[in-house]
Order: structure tokens, then C-alpha cells, then sequence
């Protein structure tokens, strides 16, 4: 079988690992899509993912219209993974059940009978301002209820307090109970743990370790929380946490029992502490130990201190297998040590040092078995590439005395890096899973001598879209997405793979547009991020083929974060606004640029970034929409500008200042043209809707929208196919706020009425981007927190 190595080109493996120090944190590009809350910066990077460009995919495939009754249901377009999955969750008794958490796309549980995920954290609770707890720090589950689910919440610890969910259904449903400090399902260290765990003899106690405050207790199945004062009271402070790049705290904990369900509390607990933690608060050691349940705890010496301990766990006979790793992750580097721990002595099993040109660490361990058979799975992280000696997976069958390489060189799909979380299923010891930047690769003939992995990761879409577009009917093509991390990509068909981009590697798709008369016309712009270069591409054929701008529009080069837009009037003419720029326009394809009148945008808060929404008037590609949001809620009032000589010069829309549009950050708020009418203009701009039937000149407000418990008003606006015998050429589609309750709301009479189109379980963490089918109505899409596109039919 054809190998495939996901990460097989050096260039990218050299620049990932100088983008996460070494294989410490994450890396520096942005990779969240806006959210309706409009956080005050964008968040760091999903891990890199470079998928293979592939040739130029068949004609577009478009699922078909559906019937104008009944609810409305929503699919994912695929793109397969995209992000990473921080850690897999097997309930040791039930087969089949298993849980991934991600770190910014929130939580899925696996379907056996689809061989697919299900996303868990869509609908209640994971609304637009609950954005930041799709950051999934760790999940729990009950050995002797294979129901019930717990999950700790969380995406910055800078953002505050987390949650805890609590389902009794496998996730289908939750409840959630605010926690007492901050987590971090996105910070460094992300895949350590588990840090939540449930106790199996008494199942009413939990144990968290936090990053910042300790350890935690809960004695009434999570409802309430209470310090473990006996270990340390500490607490981090704001500038301990910053140094210590969001905490790392206490890293895990593991009970010392073999029994479940016996209504006596287990009373010999592990838990082990990070080097920041140990420092705050003045503990002794990197692991301690509690005989009494936790009412006491004591240190216990480690073969080596100052280490992370990413994970721990308890064979079938008591002995306990510990990795430490000097870094903190994703992708920890070393130096990495195995030990197997009797609870008196350890004995080193597996050791990985710096040497020339790697800097391998561990990450993942998990055994099935006891004594001197038992199994040993352990990944090897910061491990790029895939050659004759390579570590990615080790397996031992002999407890640790030999081991042999599973995944280096072998059949399928290679994924290094990134194997942070590694795991037997506890139904087939042949059956191991790990973790990667781009999602999970399974062997399920681990005893070959040449076992085979492939990729499981049907159903988990993580990409983050940054900037959509969607062509005029008829079009080869279905719509261009922008994303963090994977870059721009052209889709011919949602249920598949899309092949056609611009070839960037490891890059953000910042922005893109077509042509309206000529849709094979497309231009876009990003940012390679493994050497932080902006790039400005184009195609003439509908994404099969690709060349690069021969130069780039002032502020490009130096402004590269995805508050930027792409306005295209005809074939090689456009308009291109970078962040924190003014927009320029192209008469040549990119070979030259001039500047357009349009004001500078002064800076509103250090580090915030800001930028023009531009829109091309579809049925006039000489006029030219661009609007100034004010760049924050405390910045300068909305404007518009309007030119009408193809976007090389603008003027002020009166009537937009005479609106008074609020001011708002520039993810907040949005601009739309109605492609069937001249001049017919929608904008957002975060707490209203507005409409303009005349290119600008005037504005009506509309009343439907105000902004409600902690959500905006009114923040994206999409137009697509009309209703058949509507009498408004287009269906509106808003994200926002009517009668107090936040959703995706769509009128078809230009704005008369409005009628919800999502429901409560189709949230997804809120919408950050949405544009609409002009092909089918009802049909739009949309960019949920790490959840990839989401379509409706």
C-alpha cells in the first residue's frame, strides 16, 4: 500500500518546529474565524495540517434542494479533520464507546455503526456566547455508568472561569455548573491528563487538577467545588500565569485501584505537578500521593524532577507507567523518559534525547495487560517526517524490556508531530489510536509485523473558517473557503475531500472573491505561516490551475492577520484591503497596485486589529462598496464609501453617517450586496441591521435586531436564492438577535419579517462566518467555533 506521510515535506516539519520552540507550544498563526462576541484578539493556531494538493476535481456536486417543509437539518462540508484532537477517552467496560476533545472545535463521541463522530457540544449550551467552552480541557466518564459524561471547559485561562458540563445521555444533552477557576482546552500542554477524573469505587467524587489553582474536589458528582487545601491553597497570579504561558498547574490525576463501584471512596490517589505549580507553591516534588482518599497528600521522589508528567496510567496487576517530557506541548521535545512506578521503585523503560537535528520527547502512553506480557503503546512527539528510524508510535509486548517502531515507514497514513495521546481499546489490544495535528490515525493490526494505520476522522471538522464566498448560479464550482492553518480551498462537491487550492502548504486563507460575470476568475490573498509571508493568488479556471501575484498591495507584507477582504470587479481587476490598511486596487492581475483614496485606519487598542469590509456590486462591477466598522465598540462611528469607478476612488455615503452605525470590531459586523439588484446593500454592524436600495445614499434600520443577553444584535448578513414567487429577489439570512433570542434568522420580503432557521441544537459554539447558495434556496453556510463549514438543507 502507498504510503502517505501528512506531514512529509521537511521544509514544513523545519518551520513547525520553529514555530512551537522546539516542540513547546503552539504556533503564532491565527486560526479562529470570528466569533458574534468579537474576542479582543484573534486566538493562537490550530496545529499546522498540510493537506496534499491534489489534480482538479470532477464537476460540482451539490446535494439536492430539499423540500420546502419540514425542520431544517444541517451536514458538515467536508474537509476531514483540520485541527487537532487533544485527547481520546475509551470507557474501559462498554465497547465501542470512545470520546475525542479538541481544542478549539469542542467534543465528539465515536458512532460504531456509522464508523463516523458525532460532535457532542452544538446545541444548548454552546450557543454565540459560549464560544470560548468549545475548548475542551479534559472528559471524565463513570466506570459503572456508561452514560453519564463529564467535561471540563475552557478555551484561555486568561478568559475566565470555566465550565463543567454534565450529560447522562453520552453527551446527547447537557447541563453545565460554573467552575471556580479558569481553563485552558487551548493553551500549551493542552493534551496532558487526564486532569478530571471520576472515582470508580465512588463515582459521587471527582478530582480536577487545574492550571493555575491547584487541585479540586467534588463529593456530589461535580455540582460543587472545594479546594484541596491539604496539597497546596495557591492560587497563580495573573503574572505568575502569563510566564507560565496560560499554567500548567496540576497535570493529572490517577486512582490506585483496581475495583469499581463499591461505594467506599478509593483511597490511594496520584496526582502530578508541573514545574510552574511546584514553584508557586513551594511543593518538593513533581508527583504526589494520598492514602486517605485525599485528605493528606505527601510527595513522592521521581527518578527525574522539573519534568512534565503528560500522562500516567494503572496496569491490570497495579504498576503504573509514567512518561516524563521536559517541554510542555503540543508536540512536547525532550529530553522524554518511560518509567514503570511499583509504588516504591522506579525502573526506566524508554529514554529520548536531543541529538543533531531532533529533539524527539514523549507524549502518550497507554497498557492493556499485566506483568511481564503487558502491552505498551507510547508516542513519540516531536518526531517530524517518516523514515527508516523514526519514532512516531513504539509498542513493547514484554512490559518495557524491547521495543519495535509501528508507524515509521509503515502501510497508510503516517501522522508525526503531534502524538500527545496515544490509546489501546481496551476491547482489542490490536486496535490503537493516537492524536495528531490534523485529527487521529488508528491501527487495527497492531501485532503485524507491518501494521497498517489510516485516518478516523469521519465526522470531525475542525478547520476554522476565516473569510467564504459563494459563486453565482451556475458556476463550476460551490464556494471558496478561507481557513486558518489549511489555507484557501475551492469545493466542487460537500461530501468529499476538496482538491483545488492555491498550493500554499501551511497557510491562512485570509480572504477571497470571484468575478460575478466570470466566476473561473478568482483572487485571494493569506499567509504562508511557516515564514509568516503574505501571498496573493489567483486562478482563471475555477481553482484548477493557480499562479501568484506578481507583487502585493501596500500593508500586505507587514499586515497579514485575516481582518482583510477581497473585492473582484471583472477578470484581473480587483480590490484588496489588508488588515490594518488602506485598500488598493489592480488593473493587471496583481502586477502592479495603487492605493485608493480611502482613510487611513488609525490603531483603536495595542495588538487590535482592524480593516475594510469591501463588497463589488454584481450588477454594476464599476461600483464598489467599502465599510469602516470603527474597528471596536469604543472606536469612531461606522462609515461607507462608495466609488463607482471600479474601487480606484471612494466617497463618503452621507446617508451611512446620518445612520449613526455603531461602532464595532470588524469580526463583529459584516456587508452584503443583493446580486440581483443594483445597489441594494445589507450590513451589520454588531448590534443592527441595516438596508440601503439606492448604492448607499440611504440607510434604513431595521428594528427586528437588538442585542440581548451578552449577544449582538445583528452580526453577519448573507443573500441567496430567493423563495419561488417571493417579491424580494433574494433570501436575507442574519445571525443575530430578534426578541431576545440569539440565532440564524432569514426573511424572504427584503427584510419585512423574520422567521429563526436554526434551533436551539444547532448552535455550534456561534457563527463567526455565513454566506448563502445562490443555487438552492435555503442553502447557506456557516463557520462554527473549530467546528469546519456546516451547510443547511
Amino acid at each position: 500500500m502507498k504510503q502517505k506521510n501528512i506531514f512529509a515535506l521537511t521544509a514544513i516539519a523545519a518551520s513547525l518546529l520553529a514555530a512551537c520552540g522546539g516542540g513547546g507550544s503552539a504556533g503564532t498563526a491565527p486560526a479562529s474565524a470570528p466569533q458574534t462576541t468579537a474576542p479582543a484578539q484573534q486566538p493562537p493556531a490550530n496545529p499546522p495540517v498540510n493537506p496534499p494538493v491534489n489534480p482538479p476535481a470532477d464537476p460540482p456536486v451539490n446535494p439536492p434542494e430539499a423540500p420546502a417543509t419540514g425542520a431544517t437539518t444541517w451536514s458538515s462540508v467536508k474537509f476531514g479533520g483540520g485541527g487537532y484532537v487533544t485527547g481520546l477517552v475509551f470507557h474501559p467496560t462498554t465497547a465501542n464507546l470512545l470520546y475525542a476533545r479538541t481544542d478549539i472545535g469542542g467534543a465528539y463521541r465515536w458512532n460504531q455503526a456509522t464508523s463516523s463522530w458525532t460532535p457532542i457540544t452544538d446545541g444548548l449550551g454552546f450557543g454565540a456566547t459560549e464560544s470560548r467552552f468549545h475548548g475542551i480541557e479534559s472528559i471524565a466518564l463513570d466506570p459503572n455508568n456508561d452514560q453519564l459524561v463529564y467535561m471540563a471547559t475552557g478555551m484561555y485561562t486568561f478568559e475566565g472561569n470555566g465550565r463543567l458540563y454534565i450529560s447522562s445521555d453520552r453527551g446527547a444533552t447537557w447541563t453545565h455548573v460554573d467552575l471556580p477557576f479558569p481553563l485552558g482546552g487551548n493553551n500549551p500542554g493542552r493534551a496532558m491528563g487526564e486532569r478530571l477524573m471520576v472515582d470508580p469505587n465512588k463515582p459521587s467524587t471527582l478530582f480536577f487538577g487545574s492550571r493555575t489553582a491547584g487541585l479540586w474536589t467534588s463529593v456530589d458528582s461535580g455540582k460543587t467545588w472545594a479546594q484541596v487545601t491539604s496539597l497546596s491553597p495557591v492560587k497563580m497570579t495573573a503574572d505568575q500565569i502569563s510566564a507560565a504561558g496560560g499554567g500548567m498547574g496540576v497535570e493529572l490525576v490517577v486512582y490506585d485501584t483496581g475495583t469499581k463501584g463499591t461505594g467506599t471512596a478509593t483511597q490511594t490517589i496520584y496526582t502530578a505537578i508541573a514545574p510552574d505549580y511546584a514553584s508557586v507553591a513551594g511543593l518538593g516534588s513533581n508527583m504526589y500521593k494520598s492514602t486517605n482518599g485525599g485528605a493528606t497528600w505527601t510527595p513522592v521522589a521521581t527518578p527525574v524532577s522539573g519534568y512534565h508528567i503528560p500522562h500516567m496510567v494503572r496496569a491490570d496487576d497495579g504498576m503504573f507507567y509514567v512518561v516524563f517530557t521536559k517541554d510542555t506541548g503540543p508536540g512536547a521535545g525532550g529530553p522524554g523518559r518511560l518509567y514503570k512506578f511499583d509504588g516504591s521503585n522506579w525502573t526506566l523503560l524508554k529514554s529520548v534525547d536531543p541529538q543533531t537535528g531532533t529533539n524527539f520527547g514523549l507524549g502518550g502512553v497507554s497498557v492493556q495487560g499485566s506483568g511481564a506480557t503487558t502491552r505498551i503503546a507510547l508516542g513519540v512527539t516531536n518526531s517530524w517526517g517518516n523514515w527508516n528510524g523514526q519514532q512516531i508510535v513504539q509498542l513493547s509486548d514484554d512490559a518495557g524490556k524491547n521495543w519495535r517502531e509501528i508507524e515509521a515507514t509503515m502501510p497508510g497514513e503516517v501522522a508525526s508531530g503531534w502524538v500527545d495521546d496515544v490509546e489501546i481499546d481496551p476491547a482489542n489490544r490490536d486496535h490503537i489510536l493516537h492524536v495528531h495535528g490534523g485529527g487521529i490515525v488508528e491501527t487495527r493490526n497492531a501485532s503485524s509485523s507491518t501494521p497498517s494505520w489510516q485516518g478516523v476522522i469521519g465526522g470531525i471538522e475542525e478547520t476554522a473558517t476565516l473569510s467564504l464566498a459563494t459563486p453565482p448560479a451556475g458556476a463550476p464550482y460551490i464556494l471558496i473557503n478561507s481557513a486558518g492553518d489549511v489555507g484557501t480551498w475551492v469545493d466542487t462537491n460537500l461530501a468529499a475531500t476538496p482538491t483545488l487550492n492555491p498550493g500554499l502548504g501551511w497557510s491562512n486563507g485570509n480572504a477571497a472573491d470571484m468575478a460575478w460575470a466570470d466566476p473561473l476568475y478568482i483572487a485571494g490573498i493569506g499567509v504562508v505561516n511557516s515564514t509568516s509571508t503574505a501571498a496573493g493568488f489567483w486562478s482563471g479556471d475555477g481553482g484548477k490551475t493557480w499562479s501568484r501575484f506578481a507583487s502585493l498591495p501596500a500593508g500586505a507584507a507587514q499586515n497579514t492577520s485575516s481582518e482583510a477582504s477581497v473585492a473582484v470587479t471583472v477578470r484581473n481587476k480587483a480590490v484588496v484591503s489588508p488588515a490594518n490598511s488602506v485598500p488598493s486596487y489592480t488593473t493587471d492581475n496583481g502586477a502592479s497596485w495603487n492605493a485608493t483614496n480611502l482613510p487611513p485606519l488609525p490603531n483603536v487598542a495595542p495588538g487590535w486589529n482592524r480593516g475594510y469590509h469591501l463588497a463589488a456590486d454584481r450588477k454594476n462591477p464599476n461600483k464598489v462598496y467599502a465599510y469602516d466598522s470603527g474597528g471596536a465598540t469604543w472606536g469612531t462611528a461606522g462609515k461607507v464609501y462608495v466609488s463607482t469607478d471600479g474601487g480606484h476612488s471612494f466617497t463618503l455615503s452621507q446617508g451611512s453617517v446620518d445612520a449613526k452605525l455603531g461602532p464595532n470590531s470588524w469580526g463583529a459586523t459584516s456587508l452584503a450586496v443583493n446580486p440581483n439588484a443594483e445597489g441594494d446593500i445589507w450590513l451589520a454592524d454588531g448590534s443592527a441591521l441595516y438596508h440601503s436600495l439606492d448604492s448607499g445614499a440611504t440607510w434604513t434600520k431595521l428594528a427586528a435586531f437588538t442585542p440581548a443577553a451578552g449577544a449582538q444584535g445583528a452580526t453577519l448578513v448573507a443573500l441567496g436564492k430567493a423563495a419561488s414567487g417571493a417579491r424580494y429577489s433574494a433570501a436575507v439570512y442574519v445571525v443575530g438577535v430578534v426578541g431576545g433570542v440569539w440565532g440564524v434568522y432569514r426573511s424572504d420580503d427584503g427584510g419585512a419579517s423574520w422567521k429563526r432557521f436554526n434551533d436551539d441544537a444547532h448552535q455550534f459554539g456561534g457563527i463567526g462566518v455565513m454566506a448563502a447558495d445562490q443555487n438552492i434556496y435555503g442553502r447557506i453556510y456557516v463557520s462554527g467555533t473549530g467546528r469546519g463549514l456546516i451547510y443547511s438543507n
